[in-house]
């Protein structure tokens, strides 16, 4: 009896520290990439890269309502669409789940970038990123791009670098929070705790394939 309550003991333990220190490892990976404002962006000819500037900027789908983009996907839109129009990039990518009728993140997005005034011509749409790690996978081996800014709310951020990273894609991420969001900030934080370590798993283990096809260039 002694012997297994330690052993539910252990359990509980790693149970914590285990998808902590997940976190941490993503946090750390991360670190001196996240940039808050435009003008502190690295240039490509600057750092680790090699060129002018960044070609494209890769968004993160965050939900649609009735059509129409929530709040944080709203921000990540218009975050990109600011660096487009500083000149920090000139192309986004628009990546997102429309697996389900009546519901297609990358056209809710495209429409808002263009409403925003980005011409549809620099919008590219990538209807198969179903997850973090699958925008990552596709950004890489579907647009051929090797570095990309990712465009994000800080608490995703650490994740989508450390994918990026793992994947061989040089990535920086710039900070979408341009508002608060009282009650989905908390649970997308504390999601991210499992969400860190099934990446880990999916990088180092299982390394699933995304849904691929037929390389698309991005000009």
């Amino acid at each position: 009896m002694l012997r297994v309550k330690r052993l539910l003991a252990l359990l509980v333990v790693l149970s914590v520290i285990v998808p902590l220190l997940t976190r941490w490892i993503s946090q750390l990976q991360a670190r001196g990439r996240v940039y808050e404002k435009i003008e502190d962006l690295p240039t490509r000819g600057s750092g680790s890269y090699q060129g002018d500037l960044h070609h494209v900027a890769v968004v993160f789908g965050a939900g649609v309502r009735n059509g129409q983009p929530t709040p944080m996907l709203y921000d990540r839109v218009a975050s990109a669409v600011s660096l487009y129009k500083a000149g920090v990039v000139d192309k986004l990518l628009m990546s997102g789940d429309d697996r389900v009728i009546d519901y297609n993140e990358p056209a809710v997005m495209r429409l808002t970038a263009t409403q925003l005034g980005v011409p549809d011509r620099d919008i590219v749409m990538d209807n198969a990123g179903r997850s973090t790690y699958d925008t990552c996978y596709r950004a890489r081996d579907i647009f051929g791009l090797s570095d990309v800014v990712l465009v994000t709310q800080r608490f995703h951020l650490d994740r989508a670098l450390m994918i990026c990273r793992v994947l061989g894609v040089d990535a920086v991420g710039f900070v979408a929070d341009r508002q608060s969001y009282p009650v989905s900030i908390t649970w997308s934080t504390l999601r991210e705790i499992p969400a860190t370590l099934n990446a880990l798993i999916e990088l180092y283990i299982t390394k699933p394939l995304p849904v691929l096809g037929e390389p698309i260039v991005i000009d």
